[in-house]
């Protein structure tokens, strides 16, 4: 996953925790999950629009 092993993430955990403080850390997360899968769900709707575009052709 991107390269980044069980050390990288614990760093990766460490500075969240201290960013954003551990009761607003499970909020963080939740709004990233949504945004990472809002994403996704765009790149597929791009992707099955392109698909249909080169059918149609």
């Amino acid at each position: 996953m991107f390269g980044l092993g069980l050390p990288e993430m614990i760093v990766v955990l460490v500075i969240a925790l201290v960013f954003f403080g551990p009761s607003k850390l499970p909020a963080a997360g939740k709004s990233l999950g949504e945004a990472i899968r809002g994403f996704k769900k765009g790149i597929a709707e791009g992707v099955t629009e392109e698909k249909a575009k080169i059918e149609t052709k």
